[in-house]
């Protein structure tokens, strides 16, 4: 079993991979959390093996965090786009297996 845990700043309008598919073990867990103010409404788009975020899912308002757990979860990249006007910091975290 490997934990990976990782925080990065996202610059205003830019789009990361947080998270790389594993190669040889099995994901079971993954979290994403913006670290902002409960009460700051900056807006995250995270999207599954779409580096153009055509389809993805919004971090904004007071949930600022996306969890994934168990044995049929996504296991390719994970991109997250910061759509604020400001520079945010993410924490990614995973379970491999």
């Amino acid at each position: 079993m490997v934990q990976t845990v990782k925080t990065q700043t996202i610059p205003s309008q830019h789009v990361v991979c947080l998270i790389e598919k594993p190669h040889i073990l099995h994901r079971i867990f993954f979290s994403i959390c913006v670290l902002r103010a409960y009460n700051e409404w900056y807006a995250s788009k995270v999207s599954f093996d779409d580096p153009h975020l055509r389809s993805y899912y919004v971090l904004d308002g007071p949930y600022k965090y996306f969890v994934a757990k168990g044995e049929g979860i996504f296991q390719g990249d994970v991109w997250v786009g910061n759509a604020s006007s400001v520079d945010l910091l993410y924490t990614v975290s995973e379970i491999l297996v």
